[in-house]
Formats: structure tokens, C-alpha cells, sequence
């Protein structure tokens, strides 16, 4: 039986989720060539958190073995999904490690879930006791773009935020943009989604730009409306779903600096959407937030603002079946 090693990056796909691995094998999710555009260090920092980043392969393996470097102490888990079903999960700490785990025998799909934050650098995948190993199908490729929510620090789990979640119920190929505190709408990713190959894409727009005030009344509606343009020009057929934020309640009716309310944000998200769709964009989608997580969800927000595991398990369920009817058939 062999020991078979997958390098990130290396051919076949094993490794899903990167738009690119650079160095001693660090993930990026917006491309490299173009994050000096950013002019945003902390959208940099995030770019290089490997949210929604992992291995999947079929295999017959009896273990597999992976070595990581983490930044500091803020990285989260390491998650070993098999057929399915969550296998193990290993917390991290800064610095390197190596996590060894002994799989079930036969054949099986494996995928090794890198975590959803912190900084993170990892080796190939080794697998031991094998006869074969090889990618498994890459199948639909969904891209979904958003705050903190989206990257989702407080799931339980790398494979138990909601892309993640919504991804392995569907089958679904993820790449998640989801980027603590930096979801405002920036050229740079705009320029990344045209370029990634894709079937359906999905933006879940405004909580940040409350938060940092980063757009106000003069401004707001006009970006919406260039971000998703930009986007429909390179990816003419595609569908693309506006998701507006989700409940937080209170900031609903507190203005920010730009005085806007979170309602305000929400309601001029919805404007220029349905601008776009009379426009004639019909391959544009509107999911209001509140129905994702509204009013009597509120006890699921771990700070009033963040959903914990269970709030992001819920916003899955009622996710997938809304985008799934979205999605164009294979």
C-alpha cells in the first residue's frame, strides 16, 4: 500500500476553495496579482484566511496526515468530513502541527476542511495505506461573497458554517468570499468573481457598510448597482443573489455616522436591486435577510450580531432550498 501525497495547488483539484497558494503554501482568496489594488490591510489579512478551503478526495486510505502553521492563537479547527459525515475535529493553536487521523476502511470521500479564521499555511496532504486517491467531482461551482457572517468565526466548525453547510447539502463546489469586518463592496473583489469560473454567485451585501459607515445615503445604492454590474458584464448568464442583511436588532432603527440605519442599509440594498431587475437583469435575485434570520430568530445572535452554530445551521436550511431553486440545472 502507498503513501500518497496532494501538494496545494498541484494537479488533479484535489485542494478546492483557493483562488491561489503562494510560498510555503499560503492560501489566497482574492488573487495575489491583484491585492495591491485592496489598499485595504485588513481585507489582505482576511484574503489570507483559508475559509471554505480544503481537500476532497476518493480514497481507500486507513489515515492521512497534514501539517499546518497557524498565525496565532485566533485560528479555529481543523475539520476531517467522511462520506458526509463529520469524522474529527481538532482544535488549533498558533504554530505548526502536525494532525494525524486514522480513517474508516474502504472506499470512501474525504475532505479535510482547512479552518474558517485565522492565518494559516499547510503542507500537502499525505495519505497512508493507500491503494488509490484521487479528486473527487467538483460539481456545481457556487461562489458566495460577505462579512463576517458569511466567513463565520463562531460555527462550530470549518464544515459547519453556512456556505459549508449549504455546499455539502447540495453537492456544491464553494469558494467563499466571506471576509471579517471587510465586505464593502471593493473593485478588488469584483474583479476576482468575473474571473472565477462559475455557475452561480451569491453577495450578501450591507452589515459592514453599517458598521464602518463606509457608504451613506449618497452612495450606497449607486456601488450596489456598479459592483453588480461589473460582475454581470464578465459573467453575463449566471445568476446572481443579493442576500441584504439579516437581523440585528439593535441597530435597526440606530443610525450610524453616515445616518443610515441597518433598515436604511437594507432598504436601499433592496432599491437597487429591484432597479437593476426593471432594468431587465433577470438573472438577478433578491433574499431578504430578515427571512434568513429576522425577529424571532434574534436568541440564535451570539452578540446581537453574529449568529452562533445554531444560527448559521438555521440560516443554511433556509438557504440551500431557496438557492437551490435558483440555480440553473446542470
Amino acid at each position: 500500500m502507498a503513501v500518497i501525497r496532494f501538494a496545494p495547488g498541484a494537479r488533479p483539484a484535489v485542494w478546492r476553495g483557493s483562488l491561489a497558494w503562494t510560498g510555503s503554501w499560503q492560501p489566497w482568496r482574492l488573487p495575489p496579482d491583484l491585492i495591491a489594488t485592496a489598499h485595504a490591510p485588513g481585507l489582505v489579512t482576511t484574503a489570507r484566511m483559508p475559509a471554505g478551503v480544503r481537500a476532497v478526495v476518493r480514497t481507500d486510505a486507513t489515515a492521512l496526515e497534514l501539517r499546518t502553521f497557524a498565525v496565532n492563537d485566533e485560528v479555529t479547527s481543523l475539520d476531517v468530513v467522511v462520506d458526509g459525515t463529520l469524522w474529527r475535529r481538532t482544535p488549533l493553536t498558533a504554530g505548526a502541527a502536525t494532525s494525524q487521523v486514522t480513517l474508516p476502511p474502504g472506499a470512501k470521500v474525504v475532505e479535510v476542511w482547512l479552518p474558517q479564521f485565522g492565518e494559516l499555511r499547510t503542507g500537502p496532504l499525505v495519505l497512508h495505506g493507500a491503494t488509490y486517491a484521487t479528486a473527487a467531482d467538483e460539481g456545481f461551482r457556487w461562489v458566495t461573497y460577505g462579512s463576517s457572517i458569511t466567513q463565520c468565526r463562531s460555527a462550530s466548525g470549518p464544515s459547519e458554517t453556512w456556505p459549508a453547510l449549504v455546499a455539502r447539502r447540495l453537492g456544491w463546489d464553494l469558494t467563499c468570499l466571506g471576509f471579517a469586518g471587510e465586505c464593502h463592496l471593493d473593485p478588488v473583489v469584483a474583479r476576482t468573481i468575473t474571473r472565477t469560473p462559475v455557475d452561480l454567485i451569491s453577495l450578501c451585501l450591507g452589515i459592514n457598510i453599517y458598521g464602518r459607515a463606509s457608504l451613506g445615503p449618497r452612495t450606497l445604492a449607486g456601488q450596489v448597482s456598479g459592483f453588480v454590474q461589473t460582475i454581470r458584464d464578465a459573467q453575463p448568464h449566471v445568476p446572481i443573489v443579493v442576500i441584504s442583511p439579516i437581523v440585528s436588532p439593535s441597530r435597526e432603527r440606530s443610525p450610524n455616522q453616515a445616518m443610515m440605519t441597518l433598515d436604511d442599509v437594507r432598504g436601499t440594498v433592496t432599491d437597487a436591486v429591484t432597479t437593476l431587475r426593471r432594468r431587465g437583469d433577470a438573472q438577478l435575485h433578491l433574499i431578504d435577510g430578515p427571512s434568513v434570520l429576522g425577529p424571532d430568530d434574534a436568541h440564535l445572535l451570539a452578540d446581537g450580531l453574529h449568529p452562533g452554530a445554531d444560527g448559521y445551521h438555521l440560516m443554511a436550511e433556509r438557504l440551500a432550498p431557496r438557492l437551490a431553486a435558483i440555480a440553473p440545472e446542470p
